[in-house]
Order: structure tokens, then sequence, then C-alpha cells
């Protein structure tokens, strides 16, 4: 029998959830475009699964990695591994180092906050650890200075086990309706006495960095120590709903939002086409899968494998690569340092050698 009509029901899952309730992307770290390992992690940045930020000072070093260690029956196939490999036993007061996702405000104006409406947040995952005792989950209002922290314990050591923590509304301080931070989901994993030395606050509050990570184990005192997660969600509400898994193609364009990685499967691909404006200078165009957040910077593994030719002219390769002209929809790439080439003449861009060169584009929060 042909259907007529869709219901408001026919649009939400089995839970009777809405769709794209989990405020978090890539929750089930299933994409990691830069890299499914990293190693001697020392510094802030994005290292391997996509949206989720390593954030130290000078505590530790670290390899993180996207692992296929998970819990049993729950529908995950990948986590984030984080493992110490030098150990740092007392951290000075200012060190730390946390796991991040930083939030679009524009993507938060349902939580109403800073309204006598303001909705409650509850996060759940799943986390495995050597080390047990005491973590701490902390929200942060980046527009606002304000944050509130929770506690969860790790119970058995090397044991997959899942958290669930409310959050209440916070009724002061909107998020700024935008596309850049307003929110950051942090766990924090160590820390210096900067951030331990209150009381933890568990209620929304102005930021006192004393009061943040009350508690918080030394993750990093040993390099024993390793820190798995998935199945990250954050969602409006007082209670947990089932993870919500999008398919792998939805996934993907929503994290190619942030960070896009272009090439790098197979050896003499092509780019991008596009033409010279000078004997050494050109253009090339490459549009982009999915627009991304703003307009982004553009970066390669191996800038001296790429190269240009221009009909029966090859122009070497560039030794300058910038992203030239404001756009979200597609890079502009402008190659400078080519040789030989002919004015106003079509060309493309490729790797000039048997070894996968990325280049990367990147918006990220």
């Amino acid at each position: 029998m042909a259907i007529d009509k869709i219901t408001s029901a026919g649009l939400t899952t089995s839970t009777n959830q809405p769709n794209f309730r989990n405020i978090i992307i890539n929750g089930d770290m299933s994409i990691a475009q830069r890299s499914t390992s990293v190693s001697s992690i020392t510094t802030s940045g994005y290292n391997t699964v996509d949206r989720f930020r390593t954030f130290i000072t000078t505590l530790g070093t670290w390899t993180e990695s996207q692992s296929t260690d998970v819990p049993t029956g729950q529908g995950f196939a990948k986590s984030l591994k984080i493992d110490c490999t030098t150990a740092d036993a007392s951290p000075a007061a200012g060190d730390r180092i946390l796991i991040q996702q930083r939030i679009e405000g524009q993507n938060l104006q349902y939580l109403k906050k800073g309204t006598s409406s303001a909705e409650s947040t509850t996060v759940s995952f799943w986390v495995k650890s050597a080390k047990t005792g005491t973590y701490i989950v902390e929200l942060y209002d980046n527009d606002n200075s304000r944050q509130i922290s929770n506690s969860y314990t790790i119970s058995s050591a090397n044991t997959w086990e899942k958290k669930t923590i409310t959050y209440a509304g916070d009724t002061t301080g909107a998020f700024d309706n935008n596309s850049s931070t307003s929110l950051i989901l942090q766990f924090w994993l160590a820390s210096g006495t900067d951030y331990t030395s209150g009381t933890l606050s568990t209620s929304w509050s102005s930021v006192t960095n004393a009061n943040r990570a009350v508690g918080q184990v030394n993750l990093g005192d040993s390099t024993s120590n390793e820190w798995y997660i998935t199945g990250v969600q954050l969602e409006a509400g007082t209670s947990a709903s089932d993870f919500e898994f999008l398919p792998v193609d939805v996934n993907l364009q929503r994290c190619q939002r942030y960070y896009l990685s272009y090439g790098g499967d197979n050896s003499y691909e092509t780019y991008g086409f596009g033409m010279a404006y000078s004997g050494s200078e050109a253009l090339v165009n490459i549009p982009f899968p999915v627009p991304m957040r703003s307009s982004p910077t553009v970066s390669t593994e191996n800038l001296s494998s790429f190269y240009t030719r221009g009909g029966a002219t090859a122009g070497g390769a560039p030794t300058g690569l910038v992203n030239d002209f404001s756009s979200t929809k597609v890079g502009n790439i402008a190659l400078s340092g080519l040789s030989s080439m002919t004015d106003k003449s079509a060309l493309r861009l490729y790797t000039n050698n048997s070894t996968a060169t990325r280049l990367e584009f990147s918006a990220e929060l």
C-alpha cells in the first residue's frame, strides 16, 4: 500500500527522539581523516579522530590513535585511545591535558541558554582505562567565560564502563548565534594544582580555574596508563538516550565541514585544474564536497611532490601554495615558484612521484 502522508513519527528514531539530537560530531570515533595514529604529542592540536582535539600544556608525552578496542555488543567499531609514553608524576601548577570538542554557537540555540527556559543537557559515553579513580567532564561556555564540571569514576581497570552525567541549564549568558566556538565539551585527564585546589564547580558559574578539575586523577603519572573513549553523546534533557548512529557518509560530511583531506590515496593523482597567470604562477580550483565552516587554510604533507602541466609544458613543482580568495565552497589554490608556464594556459595540478600526498583544508574551531 502506498504511503500518501509522512507523519512526524516517521522523522524520529525508534526511541522517539529527534534525529541529530547528538550535539557531538563523530562521537563514535569512526572518522579519522588525518591519521589513525600519532606519536610524540606534547602540544595541543587535532591529531587523529575528527572533531576531537587534544589540549595539552607541558604534561607528559602521548600517543593518540583510533583504536578498534570497543565495548562488546554496543555497535561501536572504533574508539579514541590516548597512551602516556613519557610520564609526568608531578605536574607543574598550570599543566593539564584534556580531550575536547568545540561546538559552534549556531548549533546550540535550541538549548535556550541565558534565558529562564534554559535546557538541561546530558552527556553519555563509554570509557576504559588502566588508571582507576575520579575524572572530570566540563562544559565550558567560551562566549561568556562560564563553566560547570562534574565527575565520574572509573571503577575497574581495563574494563569498558558507561557513564552518564546531567548538567543543569544555565539561565545566564546566551550563546552567540554564529559559526565560532561557543561551547567546549572537555574530558580532563590530568592537571596541576591551578585547576584542582578549590571546590568542584558543579553549578554554572563564572570561570574560577581552581574549581574546574578538583579530584582529577593524573593519567600522566605512568607510562602504563592509557584512556579509551567512544559513544560520546551530548543532548538536551535530563536523561541519556541510546547512542545516535549516523550513516558513514553523513558522519564524514559533517566532519568535512571542519577538515578535508583531499587525495593521498594513490600516486600520480590529479587534484584540480586551473590556469597559469604568468610563467611562474597559477591558480587551481578544487571544489569542496560540502561547504566548510569558514574559508579554510590549505597545507600539504610534501609540497615538492606536486607538479603542474599545461598542455605539453611541464611547470615543475611549486615552491609556494596558499588558499587565495575567501570561499567556503571551493579552494582557490594559488601556486608560485613554477617554471616555464605559458601565461593564460590551462593546467592541472597532480603528484609527480609514486608517493601519495594529501592536500589538507582546515576550518577547525
